[in-house]
C-alpha cells in the first residue's frame, strides 16, 4: 500500500491510497491549521501524508471521506492532534 499525494493548489490536495480498491480524496489544508498543528516543522505534504496513515490504521480506505477538510479528523478521531504532536516530537528527536 502507499499513499500518493498530488499538490493541486496551495492548499488543496489530491490524496491517492494505493490499495486494493484504490481510492482518491480531495483534502483541503489551510496554511493556519498547517502552522498550528506543526508550527511549520513538517510540510503540507508530510502532514497528510502522516494524516492518511493515522486514519489508515483506524479505518479502510473506502470509509475515509472523498473530500474533506483535514482539521475534521479531530471530530471523528478525538486524538487526532495528539498524536500529530507525538509524531512531531519523536521527528525532532531523530
Amino acid at each position: 500500500m502507499s499513499i500518493l499525494i498530488k499538490k493541486l493548489s496551495d492548499n488543496k490536495f489530491e490524496i491517492t491510497v494505493k490499495k486494493q480498491p484504490i481510492t482518491k480524496h480531495i483534502v483541503l489544508l489551510t496554511d493556519e491549521y498547517h502552522d498550528c498543528l506543526t508550527k511549520k516543522k513538517i510540510s503540507k505534504k508530510k502532514l497528510l501524508e502522516y494524516s492518511f496513515q493515522f486514519l489508515l490504521d483506524r479505518e479502510p480506505n473506502t470509509s475515509i471521506l472523498s473530500s474533506f477538510e483535514l482539521d475534521i479528523i479531530s471530530k471523528y478521531f478525538p486524538e487526532y492532534e495528539n498524536e500529530i504532536k507525538k509524531f512531531l516530537y519523536k521527528k525532532i528527536e531523530e
